[in-house]
């Protein structure tokens, strides 16, 4: 399964230990940057792993400082659900109750070993449907009539 990534600044060192569990157990990384600790903008982060996500329909994971902007700059793709996640049921319930197909987290909020496991336990799971996917429907209803 292809899952892509991508970071801020703020995020460049546990985006790169994020890459290595991921290839560890065998997924195949999409790097969409950042690719030093050099300044960049999370929006065009946000936007390539996005494009990534849509293109491949494939999960993602986005990272910066708090999570906070780079899941809003995702969130305004059509098709995308980003969800920023610090500990791992949240994670779960954003795939199984809301298909979230986008994963953020704040690396200065969250540990190495916490977000190791909270990146495992969205890619762990899947969307329940059934009751949940009434509920997935009016968020693209919304995004529908309000994207022009």
């Amino acid at each position: 399964m292809k899952v892509a990534i991508g970071s801020d600044h703020a995020g460049f060192h546990l985006k790169k230990e994020i890459i290595v569990m991921l290839e560890y157990k065998g997924y195949e990384v999409l790097d969409c940057g950042c690719f030093s600790p050099d300044s960049v903008d999370y929006p065009d982060i946000a936007e390539a792993v996005a494009e990534e996500v849509l293109k491949d329909q494939c999960p993602g994971i986005v990272i910066c400082g708090t999570g906070i902007g780079i899941s809003m700059a995702a969130n305004k793709i059509p098709g995308i659900r980003a969800a920023l996640c610090g500990e791992p049921f949240s994670a779960r319930m954003a795939r199984e109750h809301n298909d979230a197909n986008i994963l953020a987290m704040g690396a200065r909020i969250i540990g190495t070993g916490l977000a190791i496991e909270v990146v495992k336990a969205f890619l762990d799971t899947s969307f329940a449907g059934e009751r949940h996917q009434l509920r997935v429907d009016k968020i693209r209803e919304i995004e529908r009539k309000h994207t022009r």
